[in-house]
């Protein structure tokens, strides 16, 4: 990856040769991963290199490659990097606009750069971890009035 910090890697979208090789790559290397703070792996590309590779760097891979096997584009967000709005709002699966309004609710953090709204993804994850909390609560809240009406659901 050659992005820098602050820039999103443009999306991997895999062809069926791509994904058909991250299926069977993915599943040797989850068979990898140990209980120890690393794994050691046998490159065999030219020289033939042993590789010790942190275990989370591991699963990131598998989970990368697991998302490729299933035809799905990939790319990789540094936790300090900033978004532009229609960033974010992709990332969360909203419009451009209701995230403005979020925004300016002041319901997550952001910033300008001169008349730019800029939001730091360690934020956007914080924002949808609390909506995801909200909307499981409410949902429970739900299923409880269900079962106690007798709704049979």
């Amino acid at each position: 990856m050659s992005a820098l910090p602050n820039e999103l890697s443009p999306p991997v979208v895999p062809d069926r040769r791509d994904a058909d090789l991250a299926r069977v790559s993915s599943r040797l290397l989850a068979t990898c991963i140990g209980d120890g703070p690393t794994a050691r792996l046998r490159v065999i590309d030219g020289d033939q290199e042993i590789i010790e590779v942190p275990v989370p760097a591991l699963r990131m891979l598998v989970d990368i490659l697991a998302n490729m096997a299933e035809g799905n584009a990939v790319s990789i967000v540094p936790i300090h990097a900033v978004l532009t709005t229609q960033e974010a709002a992709d990332f969360l699966g909203v419009s451009r606009p209701y995230l403005v309004g979020v925004l300016e609710r002041g319901e997550l953090p952001h910033h300008k750069a001169g008349t730019h709204r800029r939001i730091y993804f360690r934020d956007l994850l914080a924002y949808r971890t609390a909506q995801m909390g909200q909307s499981q609560t409410a949902l429970d809240a739900l299923a409880e009035q269900a079962q106690k009406l007798g709704l049979g659901y």
